[in-house]
């Protein structure tokens, strides 16, 4: 019965994946054809037009400076979310302050204001400060994370004894040291998870660019994919190929780090 149990769910998680993974599979594939031979069915194998794709979008376009400003503002967000929230997350967690309580209950408000609400305030103050058309916007305010701080909050408070922390002091460990060499491998997983998230959100972000950036050469990878529309209307293989390379990042970045995405969750469940 055991044995029959493990089976059906083996069969049901493969069927699942597969219905999951085949439009990333069948992007990849159409990737490698013309235009004309992808108006005469689906490909389930690969072709011989990659290369000449590849070449079309890379070369005859800006997709590579669209590539690299994405990276360079998904990255530079994802560093600063991670180091403000668990930062943050570990002073809730094990410091008493005044106002501690006032300021986490803040944080959890912060979280159920729909961002789109303090658009037209958000768009005043960038043009403020003479950041319009900049990709600051996108990158410094990823260090007021509501959600991070609340997260890491909660896994400092699950995990890390504070027990482990008293004897740190007792040592002599200052407060900065504490957190490097002890706070952040405890809380490693949910670190690594917030990275994730924090990563994926930036890399697809598309109202926020759209409403900040205005020239071309500042384009993230969602707007030049709008752009490349326009200028390849026709060129559906070009179209696919530039997709499957913008995608392909995240598929990575997933699968490599997924496990602690689950165990991060799990971490930041068990408080109590």
């Amino acid at each position: 019965m055991k044995t029959l149990k493990i089976t059906l769910s083996t069969t049901i998680m493969a069927i699942i994946a597969i219905f999951v993974l085949m439009p990333f599979y069948l992007m990849i594939m159409m990737s490698t054809y013309t235009s004309e031979q992808l108006y005469t069915g689906i490909k389930l194998l690969p072709g011989s037009y990659l290369l000449e794709n590849l070449r079309t979008v890379f070369i005859g376009t800006k997709f590579d400076v669209y590539y690299r400003n994405s990276i360079v503002v998904a990255v530079c967000s994802t560093v600063l979310a991670v180091l403000s929230s668990s930062m943050a997350g570990f002073g809730f967690s094990k410091y008493n302050f005044r106002f501690k309580k006032q300021l986490f209950l803040f944080v959890i408000l912060v979280m159920m204001i729909p961002g789109q609400l303090g658009m037209v305030a958000f768009l005043i103050e960038m043009k403020w400060f003479g950041w319009m058309n900049t990709h600051l916007p996108l990158i410094i305010p990823a260090m007021a994370n509501s959600f991070g701080v609340f997260w890491m909050t909660q896994t400092m408070s699950a995990t890390l004894p504070t027990e482990v922390i008293e004897s740190a002091r007792i040592d002599g460990a200052s407060g900065f040291h504490i957190y490097i060499r002890i706070a952040i491998p405890y809380m490693a997983a949910a670190i690594i998870s917030l990275a994730l998230l924090s990563f994926l959100g930036a890399w697809n972000s598309y109202m926020m660019p759209t409403l900040i950036l205005s020239a071309q050469r500042n384009f993230t990878l969602p707007l030049g994919l709008i752009s490349l529309n326009d200028t390849y209307r026709q060129n559906i293989g070009a179209m696919i190929t530039a997709l499957a390379v913008g995608t392909l990042p995240m598929v990575i970045i997933f699968a490599i780090g997924s496990k602690y995405f689950i165990r991060g969750l799990v971490a930041g469940a068990l408080k109590g």
